[in-house]
């Protein structure tokens, strides 16, 4: 069974520019109607089989939902911080070991979030009238996360599959289509393929560096100019020897393809990552085969940001050369002493309105074209080359009972963690 794309890039286009006027015109309340309604659209485009895709989320539940998680962090936040302070004070005399402390009280929350807002949006996705769904478990994920983080850094990063795949299996397993499970088969090192750009680009950065410092320095005649320096510290002459006389620049420009590697490198382990986990999930019988191309991918995200943040770094010099035109200079330099005085006959609270009307729409724009640029293509180009093989089963599959939770996906609102779409 394959699956079709029907979405139009110039309906997106539309839905996502008015949706988000009225998200600006509202100071973000409609933000959750917003994402409700493309929800909605990217969710109708997707066809497995021809039968869209539907998603039933009430954009009522995310408002209520992220009110009440702003509660819940606002007095947890507000507690464990001042006890922490405390603490902190008391047996440290500094501040430093209190907001650490803080920091990292934090993230095991980020990783229930995040878990908790995949259970609502599957929660409210339906396919042919059957609804998926997500075990709870969010706690569960929440300190695996911490521990799977936790051996990855103290492997300098050499374990990520690891952590991609143990991570994904706890989510895989618990998550259900109707009445059928799902299941997350494989190993986790058969990612190290999906990661050999990006190991490269690290090793290739690793040894240009050891290249310009250590075999071959980039900065010659440095013998005795530190002792120099420390001796006769106004030794204008001196410090030029030290710093400006390099040994083959050109060398430094080999950072630029490396980087570039590295990015695509990151970019490839993601949906690669993805590609090989998506083809070891299974329900029964039922199995998913996916023909993700990374290149593919790594080109719309190259082409999709860099028309968006090109816009909006266009737009933000715009309005920048506007506000020079539009406020008094002395403003610039005086504003403590208050002066505010708009040129000709420009009202000042017209000036700053147009101006931040004008900053806001920057980045409205933005958001539409990282839709249409980024988001959609990506999408439609990861729905296309999914198929479902041994589809027979289907047949055995039932409908599951509503998901009912109070807060939705607020904890991921709160925390501004992006939650899909």
């Amino acid at each position: 069974m394959g699956v079709d794309f029907a979405g139009n890039r110039s309906a997106l286009f539309w839905l996502a520019l008015k949706s988000g006027f009225w998200t600006v015109l509202t100071l973000g309340f409609y933000r959750f109607w917003m994402k409700t309604r493309l929800r909605r659209w990217y969710w109708s485009s997707i066809r497995p089989g021809g039968h869209p895709m539907e998603y039933v989320g009430d954009p009522w539940e995310k408002l209520l939902g992220f009110f009440i998680a702003v509660v819940i962090l606002t007095f947890y936040i507000g507690v464990v911080n001042l006890a922490l302070m405390f603490i902190s004070f008391s047996v440290f005399q500094s501040s430093v070991m209190g907001y650490s402390a803080s920091f990292i009280g934090v993230i095991p929350i980020w990783f229930y979030a995040q878990y908790r807002a995949r259970r609502y949006v599957l929660a409210r996705t339906r396919w042919r009238g059957v609804r998926f769904g997500l075990e709870k478990g969010a706690w569960g994920y929440a300190w695996r996360a911490l521990v799977h983080w936790l051996i990855t850094i103290c492997s300098a990063g050499l374990l990520w599959p690891r952590m991609t795949f143990w991570l994904e299996k706890y989510k895989t397993d618990r998550t259900y289509f109707g009445s059928a499970k799902l299941e997350q088969g494989g190993h986790w090192w058969m990612l190290y393929r999906a990661a050999i750009p990006f190991g490269a680009a690290v090793v290739g950065l690793v040894l240009w560096a050891m290249w310009i410092i250590g075999i071959d320095p980039l900065l010659t005649g440095m013998e005795g100019v530190i002792d120099d320096l420390v001796e006769n510290p106004n030794d204008d002459m001196r410090f030029e020897q030290a710093f400006f006389n390099f040994a083959h620049p050109e060398r430094l420009l080999l950072v630029f393809p490396l980087l570039m590697l590295l990015i695509y490198g990151a970019v490839h382990y993601r949906f690669a990552s993805k590609r090989i986990l998506a083809d070891h999930k299974r329900s029964g019988a039922i199995r998913m085969r996916s023909g993700l191309n990374s290149l593919r991918v790594s080109v719309i995200y190259v082409v999709g940001t860099t028309i968006a943040y090109t816009l909006l770094f266009v737009g933000l010099l715009a309005i920048v050369g506007l506000a020079f035109g539009l406020l008094d200079m002395d403003m610039l330099f005086d504003i403590g002493a208050g002066e505010f005085n708009p040129l000709g006959a420009v009202p000042r609270w017209l000036a700053t309105g147009l101006l931040a009307m004008l900053y806001l729409g920057v980045f409205l724009f933005w958001s539409v074209l990282h839709h249409v640029f980024v988001t959609y293509p990506l999408m439609r180009h990861m729905a296309i080359t999914l198929s479902l093989v041994d589809v027979a089963g289907f047949s055995t599959v039932s409908q599951r009972a509503r998901d009912e939770f109070a807060e939705a996906e607020g904890f991921a609102e709160a925390l501004d963690l992006g939650a899909a779409i």
